[in-house]
């Protein structure tokens, strides 16, 4: 009820403010009888900070990769709603900045195999469920495309499950099921034998197979390109780079060459510009210089973005934690981005690849039974 009164207003008796002066809007001045309203959007003469804001109100931002769950595991006591200032992320912030979904990481720390990275994992998943329980005035689980919608719309920001690292299958497909029942809809495809800098194997092909009959979308951030190109070419759904930058303008192993990019764009995936000072460089500008790049080689459908907030990296100046996306979105406006691009980039985009993990989910289930394969068996 609280949310619904915030945005009522009272009427305004007929006369009431009649002799009120009436002063110019930003912008310009505004007729006072007329019925329009003002639409820093469609003004030129307005701000490119204002004008971003009215965008991103409408278009909000589906950022696909926060460390928080992790983070929020050494704090003895937190809420997200009020605002914690020791993580990047909190509800005010995140209404600042105009996010409406959220992809939350459960990556674990380096060395964590078998059934210690299950156990973690199932310990993460535990972990987010609880917190956006305790928090249901500021956030909500999601699975899917309507589902995130339905959120936004709720006045909510969507939390979705994932990134997890492939250890977490345990080299199990049965567990992969068990994690996808329990909400997780992102695996990133590194870290185990079946996709190795050798490329996917047999059974990493089979992996690539069920999480597409099952709506899982794989992240192939940080794997190596033999095994980036094999999922391109094996994935009937999109696939995302989480946390991927242009090569060519930064040198980092998880940045994507120039030949990649454009494989990317040609298979419809996308690619998730980090905001962190190491893979982007050190200042808005430098983000706006990658995401100029990738939109040029992948095209605009395949360009989207990765706050990166609360995973222990720094960020560029201006773009210090959720609250900062204006900053950014006013630099690209500032460079001629159009409203349409600047939509996908921030929501749409992320739309598509969810609304066509579900298709090719449903389009699967009606040809293939869940797999029994075993990695013994396909890889010997």
């Amino acid at each position: 009820m609280a949310d619904l009164q915030d945005h009522l207003h009272a009427t305004t008796e007929v006369g009431e403010f009649d002799d009120l002066v009436h002063e110019p809007f930003p912008g310009g001045p505004f007729p006072p009888d007329s019925a329009e309203p003002y639409d820093p959007v469609s003004d030129p003469a307005a701000a490119p900070l204002e004008r971003a804001h009215a965008i991103l109100a409408a278009h909000p931002v589906a950022d696909g990769y926060s460390g928080l769950p992790w983070a929020l595991r050494h704090l003895p006591w937190f809420d997200l709603e009020l605002g914690e200032s020791s993580v990047d992320t909190d509800v005010p912030r995140l209404r600042e900045g105009h996010v409406g979904a959220l992809f939350w990481s459960l990556h674990l720390p380096e060395g964590l195999a078998g059934d210690r990275a299950v156990g973690a994992t199932l310990e993460q998943l535990d972990l987010v469920k609880t917190v956006v329980r305790a928090h249901p005035e500021g956030l909500r689980l999601a699975c899917t495309a309507g589902q995130t919608t339905d959120v936004r719309n709720c006045g909510r920001v969507a939390v979705l499950l994932g990134p997890a690292g492939a250890p977490a299958l345990g080299d199990s497909l049965g567990i992969l099921r068990s994690l996808h029942a329990l909400g997780l809809r992102v695996l990133t495809l590194s870290g185990v034998s079946w996709a190795s800098e050798a490329g996917l194997t047999r059974f990493g092909e089979e992996v690539v197979r069920e999480m597409n009959r099952l709506g899982v979308l794989a992240d192939l951030s940080g794997a190596s390109e033999e095994t980036i190109r094999r999922a391109l070419a094996a994935s009937k759904a999109p696939v995302l780079f989480t946390r991927s930058a242009a090569r060519t303008l930064r040198p980092h192993p998880a940045n994507l060459s120039d030949a990649l990019l454009a494989a990317v764009g040609a298979a419809k995936g996308l690619c998730m510009v980090p905001l962190t000072a190491e893979q982007t460089g050190p200042s808005v500008r430098d983000v706006a210089d990658h995401l100029d790049h990738v939109r040029r080689l992948a095209g605009p459908e395949s360009v989207a973005l990765s706050g990166t907030y609360d995973a222990g990296t720094a960020h560029p100046q201006d773009l210090a934690d959720a609250s900062c996306y204006p900053n950014l979105f006013a630099e690209l406006l500032h460079r001629g981005w159009s409203e349409p691009d600047l939509a996908l980039l921030s929501w749409g985009n992320v739309q598509r690849a969810l609304r066509g993990a579900d298709f090719t989910a449903r389009a699967a289930q009606q040809r293939r039974e869940p797999s029994t394969a075993k990695i013994a068996e396909l890889d010997g």
